[in-house]
């Protein structure tokens, strides 16, 4: 069966993304041992809120099979243009073969559009990348982020 891809809410889709998250979590995740699993979801359920969460999610057989979740906000530099902050993105090991990853970032860069979205950026894992899927989507690398673990907690 082919998935389906839709743009869902967080009462549709957040007890469903739980699994899929600590499988994201256990494969991406980097300081595992200090930084723990834990989303702010009221912080999510204020962006939906205030109009600025898109989730966009792959079903198949309406199982959650991947989601992908981005924050629109004006740019700080460039307040006349909505960027699209992509928050995360998985897709269930198992269905990583063929185009559903391609086919979920089509379809949410078509909405984000038709919402007036002018840029959409996507943060990638260098020690986990998928640069072929986002270079073949017409995706420009254009800036890296380094990290460094602060603190003792």
């Amino acid at each position: 069966p082919m998935p389906n891809f839709q743009q869902e809410f967080l009462a549709t889709a957040a007890e469903d993304a739980k699994e899929l998250l600590k499988l994201h979590w256990d494969e991406i995740a980097v300081n595992k041992d200090k930084i723990k699993l834990n989303p702010h979801w009221e912080a999510y359920v204020d962006l939906e809120d205030k109009g600025q969460l898109r989730i966009f999610t792959a079903r198949e057989n309406g199982k959650l099979i991947g989601y992908f979740v981005n924050i629109i906000v004006p740019h700080l530099h460039y307040q006349d243009h909505l960027f699209s902050h992509n928050d995360v993105i998985f897709l269930d090991p198992e269905y990583r073969k063929g185009f559903t990853a391609w086919r979920l970032i089509k379809f949410a860069t078509e909405q984000l559009t038709i919402a007036g979205v002018s840029v959409m950026m996507i943060n990638i894992k260098r020690h986990k990348p998928f640069d072929q899927l986002l270079k073949r989507l017409k995706f420009t690398e254009t800036e890296s982020i380094y990290s460094k673990r602060l603190g003792a907690t």
